[in-house]
């Protein structure tokens, strides 16, 4: 039976984005009963049947796990660069493609080792 995935999202090169891609060997060294991805929020996929993502989320003071997009506030749209993740599994939810998800969304100024705790205590368990 393959491993359930999770999908981690962030930019290296953005400090405010990259948490998720800093903690994300700890990660998959603590638990190896997932496979861990690095995925970009304009690329297309191939879905699985539960999404689990983790990702920085601006406006978050603690690490919060989210399982419907009616938890997220609407920001205004300015540019293509302003496609997110988050407009993507609207577009997904709207096509009626977007599979059960949980979001463990991180507040970009976490320190790595509460990060890294607070996703294993979000996480579902095997």
């Amino acid at each position: 039976m393959p491993k359930p995935q999770i999908w981690v999202f962030g930019n290296p090169d953005y400090q405010p984005d990259a948490l998720p891609l800093k903690i994300l060997p700890a990660l998959a060294k603590q638990n190896s009963n997932f496979k861990f991805i690095t995925k970009d929020p304009n690329e297309e996929w191939d879905l699985p049947a539960r999404l689990i993502i983790i990702d920085t989320i601006l406006g978050l003071n603690q690490p919060r796990a989210f399982t419907s997009l009616d938890q997220f506030e609407s920001t205004p749209r300015l540019t293509v660069h302003d496609f997110d993740l988050l407009t993507n599994l609207r577009w997904l939810s709207k096509l009626k493609k977007l599979p059960p998800f949980l979001i463990i969304g991180l507040p970009p100024t976490l320190k790595q080792n509460d990060a890294i705790s607070a996703v294993n205590s979000l996480l579902p368990g095997p």
